[in-house]
This record gives C-alpha cells, sequence and structure tokens, in this order.
C-alpha cells in the first residue's frame, strides 16, 4: 500500500511540477496584454478566406468581413475554394457590383487540402499585411486595427487572436480557451507563442513562407517557420474571435484529436528547433513538448496505475476509482462540474493528445507516416449553430 502511494504520488508529482513551475512564473511576472510595440496604421489587407462547401454560411461570413472596421479600398479577399455545392458562385454574386474590396477567387479544380489551398492564396495575397480567417468563425470589427498595430513593431512579423466567445455556450472549450490564454500570454512576453489560431492569424507578407502540403496545423506551423525565420510571433488577448465548438464527449473528440494530431505532428517534424531560437526554443517549444507529448502519457499511466493499484489492494471495492473517473468524464463532458469544470477542461485536451499520439505512433509502426491528407468534413451540426 505505501509503494503503491509513494509511486501514485510521484507520478502526480512529475506530471504536475512543470505547470506549477510556469504558473509560478506568470505570477511572479505578470504579464498582460500583447508583448509587442504597438501604433495605429493603416497598411493594405490580404484577407484569405479558404471555403469547401460553405454555401449555408459563406454570405454572413463576407458581410462580415465588408463591414469591419478597415478602409476598405486598401483591402483585398482572397477567396480558395474547392467546393462542389455553388459556395464561389455564391461569392461571385456577392461581389458583383461591388467596387471595394478587391475580390480575388481562386477555383481548384479538384480538393487537395487545405494546405495546399492557403500556399497558393498566400502567394496570390497582394498586399503587405496577411490576414487568415475561417468561414466557420467570426471575428470582431476592429480585430484588422489591432492586428496591424501588433505587425508595426518591426520585431513582429505574426500575431493571433483569442477566443473570447465559444459559440454554442461550450463550457469545456471555455475553460480550455481561458487556461491557453493564461499560456500564451505568458510565452509572448518571454518570446514568442507556439500555437496560432485558424479564425484569425495576421503575418507580414514578406514573412510568410510555404507549408507543408499535408500540414493539419497550418497556422502553427506557418508561425513556427516564421519565428525559426527571425520574426517574432505574439499572442494579442484583445483581438478578439468566435468559433463554434462541441461539449458533448463524443463529438469533440474527432475535432479536438485532429487538432492534437496535427500539434504533435508539427512538433516531431520541426523538433530541432527545441534549444534554439532564444528563448523560444529554450523554454516555449520544450513547455509544448511537455504539455503535449510527455504530460499526456504521465497522464494515462496515473490512471492505470490507480485503478490497477485500487483493484489489487481493495479488490471489488476497488472499481469505485475507474467508475470515479467515468463519473468525472461524464460530469466533464456535460458542463456539470462546476470549479473543477476548467481542471476537465485541461484533462479532455490531455485525452486528445493521448489519443492522437497513439494514432501517430501506430501509423509510424505500419510504416505510414500519412496520417491524415489535410482535407476536412464540415460539422453540419456548428454550422447550424453559427446560422
Amino acid at each position: 500500500m505505501k509503494r503503491f502511494l509513494e509511486a501514485l504520488f510521484g507520478l502526480v508529482a512529475l506530471t504536475g511540477l512543470p505547470y506549477l513551475i510556469y504558473l509560478g512564473v506568470y505570477y511572479l511576472r505578470r504579464p498582460s496584454g500583447t508583448p509587442a510595440n504597438t501604433w495605429p496604421r493603416e497598411p493594405s489587407v490580404s484577407i484569405v478566406l479558404p471555403t469547401y462547401n460553405e454555401a449555408a454560411i459563406v454570405e454572413s461570413k463576407l458581410e462580415e468581413l465588408v463591414e469591419l472596421d478597415y478602409p476598405m479600398a486598401k483591402v483585398e479577399l482572397v477567396v480558395v475554394d474547392s467546393s462542389d455545392d455553388g459556395t464561389a458562385d455564391l461569392v461571385e454574386t456577392f461581389f458583383a457590383g461591388r467596387d471595394e474590396p478587391q475580390l480575388t477567387l481562386i477555383r481548384e479544380e479538384e480538393r487537395r487540402g487545405l494546405a495546399v489551398a492557403l500556399n497558393e492564396a498566400y502567394a496570390a495575397a497582394a498586399n503587405e499585411v496577411v490576414i487568415k480567417t475561417d468561414c466557420d468563425s467570426r471575428i470582431a470589427p476592429d480585430a484588422i486595427r489591432r492586428a496591424v498595430a501588433n505587425l508595426a513593431d518591426p520585431e513582429v512579423a505574426g500575431v493571433t487572436g483569442r477566443n473570447a466567445e465559444v459559440i454554442g455556450d461550450s463550457e469545456v472549450e471555455r475553460g480550455y480557451r481561458d487556461i491557453q490564454t493564461m499560456i500564451q500570454v505568458l510565452e509572448s512576453h518571454i518570446d514568442s507563442t507556439l500555437i496560432f489560431h485558424g479564425p484569425f492569424s495576421a503575418f507580414e507578407r514578406d514573412a510568410i513562407v510555404p507549408i507543408d502540403e499535408d500540414s493539419i496545423a497550418d497556422d502553427t506551423e506557418l508561425a513556427l517557420k516564421i519565428r525559426r525565420n527571425g520574426g517574432r510571433v505574439v499572442f494579442d488577448p484583445a483581438i478578439h474571435y468566435k468559433e463554434a465548438a462541441h461539449s458533448s464527449f463524443g463529438k469533440r473528440r474527432e475535432q479536438k484529436d485532429r487538432r492534437a494530431m496535427g500539434l504533435l505532428r508539427l512538433l516531431w517534424r520541426q523538433r530541432d528547433a527545441l534549444g534554439r531560437h532564444g528563448a523560444y526554443g529554450r523554454v516555449v517549444l520544450p513547455f509544448n513538448w511537455w504539455f503535449m507529448v510527455v504530460s499526456p502519457w504521465l497522464v494515462a499511466s496515473g490512471l492505470a496505475l490507480a485503478t490497477i493499484g485500487s483493484l489489487a489492494i481493495l479488490g471489488p471495492l476497488g472499481l469505485a476509482t475507474p467508475a470515479g473517473i467515468v463519473a468525472f468524464t461524464a460530469l466533464g463532458s456535460r458542463d456539470a462540474l462546476g470549479p473543477l469544470q476548467p481542471l476537465y477542461s485541461l484533462f479532455d485536451t490531455q485525452i486528445s493528445l493521448f489519443r492522437a499520439s497513439v494514432t501517430l505512433l501506430r501509423a509510424r509502426a505500419n510504416g505510414d507516416d500519412e496520417t491524415h491528407d489535410g482535407t476536412w468534413t464540415p460539422d453540419e451540426e456548428l454550422r447550424e449553430v453559427l446560422q
């Protein structure tokens, strides 16, 4: 019994120590806002919008974009589309008779994946600043102004924003985003942040480089490559966007597991950045390796050890441990844990990362490193929430 408790306590302590250190640094430094030296300006802007079968929501997205608080005479909208539901035709109809913003519509003859589409759109973007957004998200009216103010800092080549409101009222996703905001603010003040968000990311056009054609972490990959080339990539919590999200455990799995797989694969492919590029490679990347690669296996090992140990020591009464885990998961997925809900949000993310790492390891063992071709299936339920 004593050895079991010592082993379990040691595993929990090992798992949590880096998080406690990071939390301590956060409260010592008290970072807030963006670290960029911002000032107002109005450069020309290209907004990149990739679309695939978005006929139900593309017009509302276009209406949002043309109403943004920015001079539309300085804006170009680059839409890259591979739909078979008439999305591109709706885009052309929307812009018929409009002088501004300028429309650049790229019709793909076949669907080749998001990364390929983005590389094509970025190459076509003609303006000084390039902003990428998703059709199934909503951005604040002042998002462009805040982004270009960040990019006015000569050291900053990329900036992303915060999911300020989770459409669909998902406490699970909201809890994780709040934790992620704290992490990204601190990372940005230390050097640069790792994760860039698809609903809103902005880059200096001259800093953009091609991303891997099979990437499923395209925004983060571009930001990481820009940082490797010498530009800072930061998080500004004052840049707001909205994104729909599921709360139910099952429905969230595909979305979150896919994201987790993309981030894990990116970290592995860019592993030679560890220890390089200033505090980014010495602090930010090692923490993210712990959070995404090491910690999920420790969490899974801790749950397994607690279950096996309880059954060995308590017999049938030990079933209370796995029952408690199941109850915690069930209540958390229903947003019913009260003050413990943020803890479940973190646990849920660790489960996705563990599942994704197992999938990647199995694929590698089978000699198949291509676990995803970069395409995705639109989530009809989330689109209904947006509508």
